[in-house]
C-alpha cells in the first residue's frame, strides 16, 4: 500500500514529491511529520528486504526502483528541512532539526548497511557479468557506485564495529550542523557602529547606503548614506567592499581580525569541533580499511590518489608562487610611492585596499563605480540570453506558480526550444539576509529528473542561492563584477541539473558525477562574463540606459589576470591544507589542527597569517559542506572547465555558427550525460582528447616557466 497519498493531507512533509508547499512547512509541521515519515520508510525498507531475500532472480526494477523510492522520499523531506536551515535559519527550526537529525542518520545508515540490499546488488552485478542480466552503461555505473557507497558506509563491518561507526556518523552530523550554526551566529553577532564621517572616508555611495540601511534595521533612527550612522558587519556585501575601500587602516584591521576570528571563542567556539570531526573521520577511515579520510574521499572521485592531487597542486603552485611575490612587491612599491604610513609593514587587512588602489592605477578601473551598469534584472536577462544562444533554451519567469520561502525568491521555467515545451524549473534566492541565510552561494536539488510510475518525465527543479547586495529603497540590486561571476558559477551547476537527459535519477544531473568534476560546468560559465557580446548585453546604466563604455569593457578584460598569482595561491593553500589535514595530521599527538594547518600550508602564503587567524573555524566547505579532502576539486575541475572554454575560443568567439555548434556539443555531453558516464569519457566526448592545464594557466596569465 502506498501510504504517501493517504497521509499527505495530514502533513505536507509526507508528500515526498512535487514542489514543496513552503507556506505550510513550519517547525511545528516538520516536528509532527518526521517521526511518521521515518516510521513509514523503516517499514518500507523492512518489506523490501523481505522481498529481496526470497527473490530468486533479482532484476533492476525489483531491486533498485523500490530502494530509490525509499531514498527519494527521505531526500525530499529532509532536503526541505536542510534547505530551510540554509535560507531561513531560526532557533525553532534549529531545535527541530537537531531533534530529528540522529534518527535521519540512523535510517540512512540502515539503508547503507542493509545486508539483503547489498547481497541483491552483488547478485545484479554477477548477473550482468555472466550475461544473465543486461544492464546499460548508466545502470552499471549506478550499480558500481551503490556497491562502493554501501562499503564506505560500513556494510562489511562486524556488529560491534558497525555500532561504533554509526555512532560516529551520528556525531559527525551533529558536529557539522553545530559548526555551521556557530559560523552563522558569530557572523551575525559582530557589528561596528560608525558615527563619524571620517570613519567612512573612501567608501563608495552604495556601501554607505547599505551600511546606513543596516543601521536603520538595527534601530539607529533615520540613518542616511550621507550623514550616518553606518553599521558595519561581517556579511560579505558589507565586509568585502569595506576592506577594499576604507582609508581607515585601524578600522580595516578591526574588521579583519573579527572576520578571521569568527567562531573561535566563547559559545560559538569551533576549535574543539574541528578536532573531534577530524578524529572521528580518521577513526572511520581506519575502520573501513583505509589509511586516512583523504583515501576514503578519493575512493569515489576522479583523481586516482592523494599523490595525483598533490602533483596537480604543485604544477599550479610553481608558476603561481613567483607571480604572487611579484604582485606583493608591486603593492609595496605603490605604498612607498604614495607615501603611506603602511610602509613595508603590509598586513593582511591592507592587501584588499592596496590591491584596489593598484587596480585603479594600472587599469583606471574602479569596480564599485561599475555597479550602476549592472542592475540585477539586466544581468539575469544577459545570462538567460547566453543560455539561449549556447544551449537553445529559453528561461521564462513563472512567479506565483510555486510556493516560496521568502518574498525575494523568484521562480523560473526552462523551455527546450528544440521541442517547444518546458523541461525544467528553478528557484532563485539572490540577496543577502544576515542572521537568517548562511553566507556564500550554492545550487541544490529540489526535484531530480526521473520517470514516474506511468512513465512520464518528472522535470528537474533546482535551488539557486546567492548572497548579493540587496536593493535599497528605489535602487535595484546593483552588482559587482564578482557577484556576477558568482551568479554565473551557480547557474552552471544549475544547468547540469536542469538540462540532463538521464532518466535514471541516481545518475541524472549532478548525481553520480565524481565530486572533483562537478565544478566543470560552474567554472566554465564564469568565462562567459568576459565574453564581449555577453557582457555588453548585461551592461547598461540602470538610470540612463546607456551601454558600458567600450573603454571600461577593455579595462575589465585587461584586469582579468590582475593579482592572479595571489588568487591562485590562496585557493591552492585551501586545497593543500584540506588534503593534508585529512591525510597527514598527527591526530594522536598534541599538535592542534590549527598549528598543523599553519605548518602544512606555510609554502602557500606570501604574507604569513596573523597569530590570531582562526579562519579554519569558519571553513564551512570542509567541516560542514561536503568538501572534506575534496577542496582541491575546484582546481581539478578548473583544468577541465578552462580547457572546455578553450574549445569555444578555438572556433572563434565571434563565429556565431561555430559557437552554437560547440554549445550544442557541450549541452549534449557535459550538461546532458550527468553521472551516466565517467567524467573523463564525457570530457573526451566533448573535447576529442584528454584535458590539459595549459588553458587554465593561460587564462590566469601564468606560465609554466614562472618562478
Amino acid at each position: 500500500m502506498d501510504t504517501t497519498t493517504s497521509t499527505a493531507t495530514a502533513n505536507p512533509l509526507l508528500l515526498g514529491q512535487g514542489l514543496p508547499p513552503y507556506g505550510q512547512l513550519t517547525p511545528e509541521t516538520i516536528a509532527a511529520g518526521m517521526p511518521t515519515l521515518l516510521q513509514q520508510l523503516e517499514e518500507a525498507l523492512v518489506d523490501h528486504e523481505a522481498r529481496l531475500q526470497v527473490l530468486k532472480a533479482p532484476t533492476w526494477e525489483a531491486v533498485m526502483d523500490p530502494l530509490h523510492h525509499i531514498e527519494e522520499r527521505l531526500r525530499w523531506a529532509w532536503g526541505v528541512v536542510g534547505h530551510l536551515m540554509g535560507v531561513c535559519n531560526r532557533e525553532e527550526l534549529r531545535l527541530v532539526h537537531s531533534q530529528h537529525q540522529p534518527a535521519v542518520v540512523r535510517l540512512s545508515n540502515r539503508i547503507g548497511q542493509s545486508e539483503p540490499v547489498y547481497k541483491a546488488l552483488q547478485q545484479l552485478k554477477q548477473g550482468h557479468e555472466t550475461g544473465a542480466l543486461v544492464l546499460d552503461t548508466t545502470q552499471q555505473r549506478i550499480l558500481a557506485a551503490s556497491l562502493q557507497g554501501m562499503e564506505l558506509q560500513g556494510v562489511g563491518l562486524a556488529t560491534a564495529q558497525r555500532q561504533a561507526f554509526n555512532s560516529a556518523s551520528t556525531r559527525l552530523a551533529e558536529l557539522s550542523t553545530a559548526y555551521s550554526n556557530h559560523v552563522l551566529d558569530a557572523t551575525k553577532a559582530w557589528s561596528l557602529l560608525l558615527e563619524d564621517s571620517l570613519q567612512v572616508e573612501g567608501l563608495p555611495e552604495s556601501l554607505r547606503e547599505l551600511m546606513a540601511a543596516a543601521a536603520r534595521g538595527a534601530g539607529h533612527g533615520e540613518a542616511t548614506a550621507a550623514h550616518g550612522p553606518w553599521l558595519l558587519g561581517l556579511d560579505l556585501p558589507r565586509y568585502g567592499p569595506f576592506l577594499r575601500y576604507s582609508s581607515q587602516r585601524h578600522l580595516r584591521e578591526q574588521a579583519y581580525r573579527a572576520y578571521v576570528g569568527r567562531a573561535s571563542a566563547g559559545e560559538t567556539n569551533n576549535h574543539p569541533l574541528i578536532r573531534e570531526i577530524l578524529k572521528l573521520r580518521q577513526e572511520q577511515a581506519q575502520q573501513l580499511g583505509y589509511g586516512s579520510w583523504a583515501d576514503v574521499s578519493l575512493a569515489s572521485k576522479m583523481a586516482p590518489s592523494v599523490e595525483a592531487v598533490e602533483n596537480l597542486l604543485e604544477q599550479l603552485r610553481h608558476p603561481s608562487h613567483g607571480a604572487a611575490h611579484r604582485e606583493l612587491e608591486q603593492l609595496h612599491q605603490l605604498v612607498k610611492e604614495m607615501g603611506a604610513a603602511d610602509g613595508a609593514d603590509l598586513q593582511p587587512w591592507d592587501l584588499p585596499y592596496w590591491s584596489e588602489k593598484l587596480r585603479q592605477r594600472q587599469f583606471d578601473l574602479d569596480s564599485e563605480a561599475l555597479r550602476p551598469w549592472f542592475p540585477f534584472p539586466q544581468v539575469l536577462e544577459g545570462l538567460f540570453g547566453l543560455c539561449e544562444r549556447l544551449f537553445h533554451i529559453r528561461i521564462l519567469p513563472a512567479d506565483g506558480e510555486a510556493p516560496v520561502w521568502h518574498q525575494d525568491v523568484r521562480f523560473f521555467r526552462v523551455v527546450d526550444l528544440d521541442q517547444s515545451k518546458p523541461m525544467a524549473a528553478f528557484y532563485l534566492d539572490p540577496y543577502s539576509r544576515p542572521g537568517q541565510k548562511r553566507g556564500g552561494a550554492w545550487m541544490d536539488e529540489c526535484l531530480i529528473r526521473q520517470r514516474s510510475g506511468n512513465g512520464d518525465v518528472i522535470q528537474p527543479v533546482a535551488y539557486l542561492i546567492c548572497n548579493q547586495t540587496p536593493p535599497i529603497g528605489n535602487t535595484p540590486c546593483l552588482m559587482t563584477f564578482m557577484e556576477i561571476e558568482t551568479l554565473f558559477h551557480e547557474f552552471g551547476h544549475g544547468l547540469q541539473h536542469l538540462l540532463t537527459t538521464v532518466d535514471h535519477p541516481q545518475a541524472a544531473g549532478i548525481n553520480n558525477v565524481e565530486w572533483d568534476a562537478v565544478e566543470l560546468p560552474s567554472q566554465f560559465m564564469e568565462n562567459w562574463c568576459y565574453d564581449r557580446p555577453t557582457l555588453m548585453t548585461m551592461a547598461r546604466h540602470w538610470q540612463t540606459g546607456q551601454p558600458l563604455p567600450e573603454a571600461e569593457f577593455q579595462k575589465l578584460t585587461a584586469a582579468r589576470t590582475f593579482m592572479a598569482g595571489m588568487a591562485m595561491m590562496r585557493q591552492l593553500r585551501f586545497a593543500w591544507g584540506d588534503l593534508k589535514l585529512h591525510s597527514g595530521w598527527p591526530w594522536q599527538d598534541q599538535e592542534s589542527p590549527e598549528a598543523a594547518w599553519r605548518r602544512m600550508t606555510h609554502g602557500f602564503t606570501v604574507i604569513q597569517p596573523i597569530p590570531e587567524d582562526a579562519s579554519l573555524c569558519s571553513f564551512e566547505h570542509i567541516f560542514a559542506g561536503g568538501y572534506a579532502a575534496g577542496y582541491y576539486s575546484y582546481k581539478w575541475a578548473e583544468v577541465l572547465s578552462a580547457d572546455a572554454f578553450a574549445a569555444f575560443e578555438e572556433v572563434g568567439l565571434g563565429n556565431e555558427d561555430k559557437i552554437r555548434q560547440t554549445g550544442k556539443r557541450f549541452r549534449d555531453t557535459v550538461l546532458s550525460l550527468g553521472g551516466s558516464r565517467h567524467p573523463g569519457h564525457v570530457f573526451r566526448d566533448f573535447r576529442g582528447r584528454d584535458p590539459s592545464p595549459q588553458a587554465l594557466l593561460r587564462h590566469a596569465g601564468l606560465s609554466r616557466d614562472s618562478c
